[in-house]
C-alpha cells in the first residue's frame, strides 16, 4: 500500500496534466485555420502526443481510484477488526489537535 503522500502527489499530476491538455487543446484549435505545412506537421505531433497523455493519464486515474477504494477497504476493515482501537486512536488524534489548537 503506498503511502499517502504519494496519492496525494498521484492526484495533483492528474489535475497538472489536465490543465495542460486542456492548454494544448486550446492552442491546437486556436492555430488551426493557420497555414504551412511545417505548422501543419507540429500540430499533427501535437495531437498524437496529445491523445498518448489523455489515455495514459486515464490508466493513471483509474489505477489511483483503485488504490483509493482499495485503502478505504483496508482501513474499514480493520475498524470493524479493531474497533476499541480504532476509538482510542480517533480520542488521541482528536486530543492532539484539540491541545495544538487551544495553544494558539
Amino acid at each position: 500500500m503506498e503511502p499517502l503522500s504519494d496519492q496525494l502527489n498521484e492526484d495533483q499530476l492528474i489535475r497538472d496534466f489536465k490543465s495542460v491538455v486542456a492548454d494544448v487543446e486550446a492552442l491546437l484549435k486556436a492555430t488551426a485555420n493557420t497555414g504551412g505545412d511545417k505548422l501543419a506537421e507540429v500540430r499533427a505531433k501535437a495531437e498524437t502526443s496529445l491523445g498518448v497523455v489523455k489515455a495514459t493519464m486515464g490508466d493513471t486515474q483509474a489505477n489511483l481510484l483503485a488504490k483509493t477504494k482499495e485503502t478505504a477497504k483496508a482501513a474499514d476493515d480493520y475498524v470493524q477488526e479493531n474497533p476499541w482501537r480504532s476509538i482510542g486512536l480517533a480520542v488521541s488524534v482528536g486530543l492532539v489537535i484539540g491541545l495544538l489548537i487551544s495553544r494558539r
